[in-house]
């Protein structure tokens, strides 16, 4: 197993893949930047007339639960299937999973139907999908009764996906392998929709790797990581720090990225 975070964000701005993602009305135009300013293609079609067509013509397609409604979770369903039969890897957020029953059986739901590749999350939401012991409150994590790392290779072998647990240290798990990522600043949690915008670097780099969905988890966090890092440098505090987060982005060197990826593989 290799990370190779520098060939996949070059193959990724030559590519310019599309991510058709049906996510939040908070987040929406943070994805949206995000998945430009790394070098991707954003489409944010939730209509059920139209989510088929666009998942099947997409890269990757990332499904964030954040702000629910049934017909949303509807073209969800409908959006998924179209990106399997399309061979179009999937990206689940499960946003607020275990703070409401709702969103907890919609994220199961969509589990159940639709063939994800990758479920990103925080440590609350993701013990919550896996049957383990967590406490959150709103959309935001308080605890889990498993380490990270552990939890990432437990929820992988029970959902049957590429788990990625993102905290002050990021793991993701296949089942077997299990990768950390230190990478990032305290500053990403200070701004609402971080956690979303980590999920839709995930669909950017797993267009351009279906085939390897947990390098392609791993490398996004790396990169959005290293932009955390880079961003705060010359931020005054959140505000800034999210307009310097889209330039970071941006400004991304692939040549540094693999000797700066802070990076653990067991």
């Amino acid at each position: 197993m290799s990370i190779a975070t520098a060939a996949s964000l070059r193959a990724l701005r030559e590519q310019k893949p599309l991510v058709h993602q049906i996510t939040n009305y908070v987040v929406m135009n943070e994805t949206a930047n995000v998945t430009l300013a790394i070098g991707a293609l954003p489409v944010m079609a939730h209509a059920r007339r139209e989510v088929e067509e666009m998942a099947s013509a997409a890269g990757a397609l990332v499904l964030n639960i954040g702000t629910l409604s049934d017909d949303w979770i509807e073209a969800m369903v409908l959006a998924g299937k179209a990106a399997n039969a399309a061979g179009v890897p999937v990206v689940l957020d499960p946003v607020g999973a275990g703070a409401t029953r709702y969103r907890t059986e919609t994220a199961r739901r969509l589990l159940a139907e639709v063939d994800v590749a990758i479920v990103r999350g925080n440590a609350a939401e993701i013990a919550t999908l896996a049957g383990r012991k967590a406490e959150i409150r709103g959309v935001e994590s308080l605890g889990a009764g498993d380490g990270g790392a552990e939890l990432a290779a437990l929820a992988a072998s029970a959902l049957g996906v590429v788990a990625a647990v993102t905290g002050p240290v990021d793991h993701v798990s296949s089942g077997g392998e299990v990768i950390s990522v230190a990478n990032g600043h305290e500053l990403l949690g200070t701004v609402t929709g971080t956690g979303c915008m980590a999920t839709a670097m995930t669909g950017c780099f797993v267009a351009v790797q279906p085939d390897r969905p947990l390098q392609a988890a791993a490398e996004a966090l790396v990169a959005f990581g290293i932009a955390g890092e880079d961003a705060a440098r010359s931020a005054k505090g959140p505000g800034t720090f999210h307009a310097g987060l889209y330039d970071a982005l941006y400004n991304l060197d692939p040549d540094a990225l693999d000797e700066r990826a802070r990076v653990r593989e067991r």
